[in-house]
């Protein structure tokens, strides 16, 4: 296959094309995760209780789930900062589908196996792999190979002024970069964002998709 070229389209070119090599072309399949956790600080004071996962074809534009699961834990040890965490009182999530899910240790050798070697983003990589999939107990780091962050994507496309110093932009949240760059409902939420995992990672499929074919993300 050495000295292969194929032709596709220039983002910086709208009506044209350029050449490419194979190692210019994004990966057929890309897997996008979502969690939803007890906290915003990561591990280990927060846990991951919600994983979901997509996998993505951006050439086709498919979307299809590859895994979503409730972690387990042992609930009744908690103190009030886990029992009362935003995600159980603003979700269909409750304390009880924690106690009676899977065991966490199970869920994190499943997402193991389903990722090793395989090349993965998420919407907010900083917050999902480097707060908690890089860190004990997930402990992943180099277990896959990361493409570009779907929100920093996103945060050119929406533009958003952002009131900090030195950033021009501010980080839109998901489902303000769906209704705005997507078109239709391709993820079906039907216009409400439910922040459970499967269903977030969905909509930032679709989003990175869309994205895609306007030529504003690259793997």
């Amino acid at each position: 296959m050495e000295g292969f070229r194929t032709y596709e389209r220039d983002p910086g070119n709208p009506g044209g094309f350029r050449i490419a090599t194979l190692d210019d072309l994004p990966p057929d399949e890309i897997y996008v995760l979502d969690t939803e956790t007890t906290g915003l600080e990561g591990a280990p004071k927060d846990l991951v209780v919600d994983v979901g996962i997509c996998r993505v074809s951006l050439r086709r534009g498919k979307v299809e789930d590859a895994y979503s699961s409730v972690l387990g834990y042992d609930v009744d040890g908690w103190d009030d900062y886990h029992r009362k965490a935003w995600i159980f009182e603003n979700t269909d999530m409750t304390l009880d589908m924690v106690a009676e899910a899977p065991s966490a240790a199970d869920v994190i050798d499943d997402v193991r196996r389903l990722l090793r070697r395989k090349t993965v983003t998420a919407y907010n990589i900083a917050y999902d792999m480097d707060k908690f999939l890089f860190k004990e107990p997930w402990n992943m780091k180099g277990e896959f190979t990361l493409c570009n962050d779907i929100m920093l994507a996103a945060t050119e496309v929406c533009k958003l002024p952002s009131q900090y110093y030195g950033r021009q932009y501010r980080y839109p949240k998901l489902d303000y970069a769906y209704s705005t760059i997507t078109e239709g409902d391709p993820a079906g939420i039907d216009g409400a964002q439910t922040h459970r995992a499967l269903s977030d990672a969905r909509m930032a499929s679709h989003l990175m998709i869309r994205m895609f074919r306007d030529g504003t993300y690259e793997p």
